[in-house]
């Protein structure tokens, strides 16, 4: 199976419940194979019997039929700009990418499933979906789960739940999270305040790409932090009234910018728009922050005639990896802020 460079990820269509905020909603579950070692213990072979036996159990006809094909890419038959388009477009985690070994994604053909071989944990199956569609989510993840706990036998304590390599995940192995815009509450100066107060009350606030990232483009990732002792309906349904509740705070936000600060607003908008439709040299930080300023202009109907779904599919364009892969060939960071800009102008003239 090879990567498609043309294959836009489904979290990417920019339609949905609150898709004016919420850009993605990911449903992920941690699961272990019975009488195997956890993946920082494993030798290669043992990471190989790992992905045969998942490579067998998706094969197997009819078990997944409910849920679509899938298919197993073994990480060392790409390259590492290849493993590193996984990660640009929130299909693998950067640990996966970058680590050692002998390890795997099974991708649908929408890429809306993907079940990351022997990171953290002997799987981490993900759904990721567009806007606020955690429930919908859930019931796709849940629904390939299923398949694969009737050909594989799970690390399973009647007491415990599914038996995780982190303690945190013990339990339902369930970590729901949404890609969130949160510009309004940065510019007025909310968003550390009600950010902060989430993690009191078992939310975790990261980065564009997960744990260990910073906010780009004013984009953050909300998800919950326990999952022991509460049912996956709980976890998503507190997510989901989270989530809800930053998205009207986002939007009262906006709606006081526009009425205390509509020039200073517009003028942000404006030259974000001319800067990315004239620029001839744009970095990945400064693309996503004017990027930022676009989606709001969008949003707020100050600017018009732009597809929601070409900015999400900008994010991952304008990433390093992806730029090289489109041009065949490695190149310099400055080689990438020219052809990023170039790229950009394009995309958007057009």
């Amino acid at each position: 199976m090879s990567l498609n460079l043309e294959r836009n990820s489904k979290w990417m269509e920019g339609s949905g419940p609150q898709a004016d905020i919420v850009i993605s909603s990911r449903i992920r579950l941690a699961r272990n194979l019975k009488g195997m070692p956890f993946p920082n213990l494993m030798n290669e072979a043992q990471e190989a019997k790992v992905i045969q036996l998942v490579g067998q159990a998706i094969r197997t006809p009819g078990v997944f039929q409910a849920v679509g094909e899938l298919k197993l890419m073994p990480l060392r038959e790409l390259s590492p700009v290849e493993r590193q388009i996984l990660v640009e477009k929130h299909l693998i985690s950067p640990d996966l990418a970058e680590g050692k070994g002998e390890k795997a994604v099974v991708l649908r053909d929408d890429e809306a499933l993907s079940i990351m071989v022997n990171e953290e944990d002997h799987l981490r199956l993900q759904c990721l979906l567009p806007a606020l569609m955690l429930h919908e989510a859930w019931r796709l993840a849940d629904a390939a789960d299923d398949a694969l706990e009737s050909e594989l036998d799970y690390a399973f304590d009647q007491d415990k739940g599914y038996l995780t390599a982190c303690p945190t995940n013990v339990g339902t192995g369930l970590r729901a999270s949404t890609m969130l815009h949160l510009p309004a509450l940065v510019l007025t100066r909310q968003a550390g305040e009600i950010l902060t107060a989430l993690t009191k009350v078992g939310v975790a606030v990261r980065g564009l790409y997960g744990e260990g990232t910073e906010a780009q483009g004013n984009i953050f990732q909300v998800s919950n932090q326990i999952t022991l002792g509460r049912s996956e309906e709980e976890i998503i349904n507190n997510l989901s009234a989270v989530t809800v509740r930053l998205a009207d705070q986002e939007r009262e936000a906006r709606e006081l910018l526009r009425k205390q600060s509509r020039w200073q607003l517009e003028d942000r908008v404006g030259r974000a728009y001319g800067l990315l439709t004239n620029a001839r040299i744009l970095s990945s930080q400064e693309a996503l922050q004017l990027l930022s300023d676009v989606r709001l202009g969008v949003e707020m109907k100050i600017l018009r005639g732009i597809d929601q779904r070409l900015i999400n599919q900008l994010m991952v364009r304008i990433q390093p990896a992806y730029l090289q892969f489109a041009a065949g060939r490695e190149m310099t960071p400055f080689e990438r802020d020219v052809h990023r800009a170039a790229m950009v102008r394009e995309l958007l003239a057009g």
